[in-house]
């Protein structure tokens, strides 16, 4: 998995605060960045159905967070606010926002959560931390919450992703190298029941031989009140970076760690390699219907497709049997493995699901930028 580097802040950072409207059928740019992540308000009792997007971005001073707003369902977009921890000076990696859909000690349903990888540019003796904001104004104005998770060696700590279990509980995922050489990267979770405070990590995933790397966790509560966790596993035996899931009943436990979940696949045998993000749509015989994203498009043996860039994946039975394509609303022809083109985007359905809006990453000129469209969700 690859970070962003520290010679990204020397990259020129164009303005993004204007309105960026969407033009039908193209990509349209929102701005330096990478790392995308888009979320609709639905429990606060204001700003109901808005759009929110967050993009970590960097300028002279460090890297910092984008915090982006639509309110005409994805066709544009402007800058609303951001959140610029003082720990970017050393690197922010893997940023993801989340809102809460119930109270957690003082922090209200629909307070918006930002975490943030820092430090992985911090030297031999770095120690890198998550570190945890929070928005009681739909992403205008950011206060520090918390530092969620310090490492105690070299070993990086990537990639949060937030959920709030059946019984109220917050809980963050996280990708932690910091258990080498047992094993080369684990994915674990912590719990919190203020967004304050956490506890120990427990294991999620951890796979041997050592040099296996689950990470990138995704999580997604379906319709049925069970919970999606997704993620990528590198290294394992002849497989690399492939996507796999479990479900959980609750939110809260995932089973045993050793297990590696399904692996996702079509009937072909095509499967994304590295970076998946999973969304949950209307549709199906179920009503559900899993849009997935990943950076490379190939064939049962690996190889890069001539649609890699260009599709979706699609499942209507909760994740369960093949996989099957649709089109993707931005197209990144040619994507490769490189913490920029098509890496980590991000899916929401619009137009009351008819349409899927993306979010994705692309050079231009050598500046990694953020391109966003929308297209149809069946």
């Amino acid at each position: 998995m690859r970070r962003i580097a520290a010679l990204m802040l020397t990259l020129l950072v164009t303005t993004a605060a204007m309105t960026v409207p969407a033009q039908a059928a193209q990509r349209t740019e929102l701005g330096v960045g990478a790392y995308p992540r888009v979320i609709r308000l639905e429990h606060a009792p204001f700003r109901r159905g808005r759009i929110v997007a967050s993009v970590n971005s960097w300028d002279g001073s460090g890297a910092f967070a984008r915090i982006y707003e639509s309110t005409d369902e994805g066709a544009s977009f402007r800058q609303i606010g951001e959140v610029r921890d003082p720990e970017g000076v050393r690197g922010e990696c893997c940023g993801s926002i989340y809102e809460l859909p119930r109270r957690v000690g003082r922090l209200r349903a629909g307070t918006l959560l930002w975490a943030a990888s820092y430090g992985q540019n911090g030297g031999a003796d770095r120690r890198m931390s998550i570190r945890v904001w929070s928005s009681s104004d739909g992403g205008r104005s950011w206060s520090f919450l918390s530092e969620a998770v310090r490492s105690h060696n070299h070993g990086g700590v990537f990639e949060p992703e937030f959920t709030v279990d059946s019984g109220g509980t917050l809980w963050m995922h996280y990708a932690d190298e910091t258990e080498a050489p047992r094993h080369s990267q684990v994915l674990n979770r912590i719990a919190s029941t203020d967004g304050v405070t956490w506890s120990d990590k427990q294991s999620t995933v951890a796979i041997s031989p050592d040099r296996v790397r689950p990470g990138m966790p995704i999580v997604r509560q379906l319709p049925d009140g069970r919970y999606y966790f997704g993620y990528e596993i590198c290294n394992y035996g002849t497989r690399y970076c492939d996507p796999y899931f479990k479900i959980s009943s609750d939110g809260a436990d995932y089973g045993d760690p050793a297990d590696p979940g399904t692996r996702v696949v079509t009937a072909s045998g095509n499967y994304f390699q590295h970076a998946q993000t999973v969304t949950v749509f209307p549709g199906g015989p179920n009503g559900v219907r899993l849009l997935m994203v990943g950076q490379i498009y190939t064939d049962s043996v690996g190889r890069s497709l001539p649609s890699n860039g260009q599709v979706l994946l699609a499942n209507d039975n909760f994740g369960e049997g093949n996989w099957y394509e649709l089109p993707a609303p931005v197209h990144v022809p040619g994507a490769y493995n490189n913490f920029c083109p098509n890496y980590s985007s991000s899916l929401l359905p619009v137009d009351s699901g008819r349409n899927v809006l993306e979010l994705t990453a692309d050079y231009d000129g050598g500046v990694c930028k953020i391109y966003f469209g929308k297209g149809p969700a069946s």
